[in-house]
């Protein structure tokens, strides 16, 4: 399979879950692949597992000054981007009324703030006719307990999104999100939801019993990446076993 050879495809939050998945399928299919994270041992051991197509830079996605950094390094190396997966983010539950300054801050900063100038700063170097991909949520337009901020900064970036592929038409660079539902990944086996009768149960309310896998979720993203979604742009892909059209179950 060679759908991007000689792709060049920036991945941030690459170095675990569906970045990390994702970044597996570009290489596969050819591409050269930058992965990003906060997290230097991480990305290095992401790298080693990969393989020699891809390549990492420890950059932190709420910094804007990261991220510019960033930016050049792919420059100076690659001397442009084709596909740009803006996958980094956080997911921190806070009851409204008891929301507090600091998880508010991480949230907009990494989900909001940090997704947009990621890729306002990526669009010099973007080839005309490449792909944008933003990591958006089922979150963005389903609410749960403790998701306020979160779904909050996830419907922005949606809205962000699908303005940034009219404005980028005359490019023909192709903006798109990805809204997946739970994704089988470590990030959601942390803090309270430590525990795996929390999973069980959850998962006995999907339509398919399960959660999605990261390598599902990279497959979706690997398609609006290649030019066989060459005329797809300002979209918004589900992708959730129909969680999100069955969520009064949940």
């Amino acid at each position: 399979m060679s759908k991007l050879k000689d792709k060049v495809a920036v991945v941030t939050g690459g170095s675990s879950g569906i970045g990390y998945a994702a970044a597996k399928e570009f290489a596969a299919l050819g591409a050269k692949v930058i992965i990003t994270g906060r997290n230097q041992t991480a990305i290095d051991q992401a790298v080693h597992e990969l393989g020699g197509q891809v390549f990492g830079i420890r950059a932190d996605a709420a910094s804007i000054s990261d991220t510019e950094k960033l930016v050049e390094q792919v420059r100076s190396t690659f001397g442009r981007v084709d596909v740009l997966f803006v996958n980094a983010g956080v997911a921190l539950q806070e009851p409204v009324g008891q929301l507090t300054e600091a998880s508010f801050d991480e949230l907009v900063a990494i989900n909001f703030k940090g997704a947009v100038f990621t890729t306002e700063k990526f669009i010099p170097i973007m080839n005309d006719g490449g792909s944008i991909i933003h990591m958006t949520s089922v979150s963005a337009f389903t609410f749960a307990t403790g998701t306020s901020v979160y779904s909050a900064t996830k419907a922005a970036l949606t809205a962000y999104s699908k303005t940034a592929a009219v404005e980028l038409a005359d490019r023909k660079i192709r903006v798109n999100t990805v809204a997946p539902a739970m994704t089988e990944t470590p990030a959601i086996y942390k803090g309270q939801f430590a525990n795996e009768e929390i999973h069980t149960f959850l998962k006995s309310k999907f339509p398919f019993k399960r959660y999605g896998q990261p390598e599902e979720v990279a497959k979706l993203v690997a398609f609006l990446a290649s030019d066989d979604a060459a005329f797809i742009s300002g979209g918004e892909f589900t992708i959730d076993g129909g969680a999100s059209v069955n969520a009064v179950r949940l």
